[in-house]
């Protein structure tokens, strides 16, 4: 995973005015999670920017007030009108304990279906897995090379070493969907248009014959 690295403050005072109160300054009220105990503190809005706003998954070095925290996001709250970050939960994580976050796929190769004329569809752009933070990827690798018309890869089709997959195995990833063009093989395709223009050869009148 990517490494990002915040700094924030610990908080004095806990409580909806307080918080309120840091809003008003542009900090953004954080919990860490996972600990022995539950760490409250608060950083800079504009720290989030390389964080929230991107689909890479980070390992976030928090550092408060000469204390290092090794977390990983979990969970964000949002202003339901303006969109404004307010609230901000991390878990904090152990080299010996596995850690769940959400990890963005990354599809490769040119599939068989839509060189046919199908469209990729893609329904997942993370999937949440678990392991330890060593041995989380930045991204899941999903090779599309085989995959033709109509056929799709779910959950339960992909595997990767020393991490697991949570999400429900039957959960569609991805798929080729069918397009307007897409019901025949190339083959068959060059076939159909090569007996057309046949056809439009023969209706038409012989070069050079006389019309009654």
């Amino acid at each position: 995973m990517k490494t990002l690295e915040i700094s924030g403050f610990n908080r004095t005072e806990l409580g909806k005015k307080s918080s309120k109160e840091l809003r008003k300054s542009l900090n953004v009220p954080c919990v860490i999670y996972g600990g022995k105990e539950n760490i409250h503190f608060y950083t800079h809005e504009n720290n989030f920017k390389n964080l929230i706003y991107t689909p890479d998954a980070h390992l976030v070095i928090l550092k408060i007030e000469g204390k290092e925290y090794n977390v990983v996001l979990k969970d964000i709250q949002f202003h339901p009108v303006s969109d404004k970050i307010l609230h901000v939960d991390f878990t904090e994580v152990a080299a010996d304990k596995p850690v769940t976050i959400g990890i963005p796929i990354k599809v490769s190769g040119d599939s068989a279906g839509v060189k046919a004329g199908g469209k990729l569809r893609i329904r997942r752009r993370s999937l949440l897995v678990k392991g330890l933070s060593k041995d989380i990827p930045e991204y899941l690798p999903i090779d599309i090379t085989e995959l033709k018309i109509h056929e799709s890869i779910k959950v339960g089709d992909l595997s990767y070493d020393n991490i697991e997959l949570l999400d429900p195995k039957k959960s569609m990833v991805l798929a080729i969907a069918t397009s307007r063009v897409a019901q025949k093989t190339p083959e068959e395709l060059e076939a159909e248009t090569a007996a057309a223009a046949a056809a439009a050869a023969a209706a038409a009148p012989a070069e050079g014959a006389s019309e009654e």
